[in-house]
């Protein structure tokens, strides 16, 4: 294959996928390890990916690999074999399923070399990545989110944290990774002797924001292993409560995926309970907004009035 690049328009894919009924898997992976040539990595990824119909984002870095795709059911298999083959770091790779597969995720494939899979602002040269806080699972997750002296700190932007979260949850207000990582350092520095729980949406952000703060002194640090999604998918399996509430926010098509019936945040024009994510329909603004059904009628899927009325003109 001459061409390693995507050559076809986005609406035109989309056309297509929505004429394909063919089931397919949405599933997430990351692996902090050390990528010498990032380039051919990613060119290797690439070419995979493309005879395997895998549509999704991938970032290769030096640091690793972070990837959200979508893989036909009957190709999963295949993909994963091809994972655990590619490096021998990936040998143990933890790939998390979706825990909605009804609606489409993506409809092209992209696949990039970074300077980092996850963006966190980072230059101190004496930081060990390597050096992470302590894994825990579903069980431990339930019985430290009833131990009144453990905290619990979400790892996630802050409207991803509007939508869906754990109930006793602190949430470190910002919009970047990046920005978080500077505040939670010097929001908990009165508990840096504390039980320290961290999570995100797969784990990769919780991963790093744990090496972190062992990094700047905090002596019991943990983290979810495979994150929320990981969470929910085995305390399903295994029969315990699930104490996540509302929706899990997912950077894809879908928005985000249903947890419970918990609605926590509100439309932004009516003020109604709702967790619907759209995005402006007027293309130069493309906020990111709450919306429930009615204002989207109302505001012709826009995010205000003088939005709707520059879509119109």
């Amino acid at each position: 294959m001459s061409n390693l690049h995507n050559m076809i328009s986005r609406k035109e894919l989309k056309k297509r996928m929505l004429f394909t009924n063919e089931l397919r898997l949405t599933i997430s992976f990351y692996k902090y390890f050390f990528i010498n040539n990032p380039q051919y990595f990613r060119d290797e990824i690439y070419k995979f990916f493309f005879k395997q119909h895998v549509l999704g984002r991938v970032y290769v870095a030096h640091e690793g690999i972070n990837a959200q795709i979508s893989v036909f059911q009957r190709s999963y298999h295949v993909v994963k074999e091809f994972l655990y083959s590619l490096h021998p770091s990936l040998r143990n790779l933890r790939i998390n399923k979706s825990l909605n597969n009804r609606a489409r995720s993506f409809w092209l494939l992209c696949v990039k070399v970074k300077k980092k899979i996850v963006q966190d602002g980072i230059c101190n040269p004496l930081f060990d990545p390597n050096h992470v806080g302590e894994y825990i699972q579903a069980e431990q997750v339930n019985a430290m989110l009833n131990d009144n002296e453990t905290i619990f700190v979400d790892m996630r932007n802050s409207y991803e944290y509007a939508i869906g979260h754990f109930e006793k949850a602190i949430e470190i207000k910002s919009m970047t990774f990046r920005q978080q990582l500077k505040d939670v350092i010097q929001l908990m520095q009165h508990a840096k002797d504390k039980k320290i729980v961290l999570y995100c949406t797969g784990g990769i952000r919780c991963e790093k924001a744990s090496a972190w703060m062992i990094f700047n002194g905090f002596k019991h640090v943990y983290h979810i292993e495979g994150g929320i999604i990981n969470y929910v998918r085995t305390a399903k399996k295994i029969g315990f409560p699930i104490l996540f509430k509302g929706s899990n926010f997912v950077f894809d098509h879908r928005m985000c995926e249903k947890v419970s019936d918990d609605v926590l945040s509100h439309c932004r024009q009516c003020k109604e309970p709702s967790d619907n994510y759209v995005n402006c329909n007027y293309d130069p603004c493309h906020l990111l907004f709450i919306q429930c059904k009615y204002c989207s009628i109302n505001y012709n899927h826009c995010c205000s009035v003088n939005c709707m009325k520059k879509n119109i003109s």
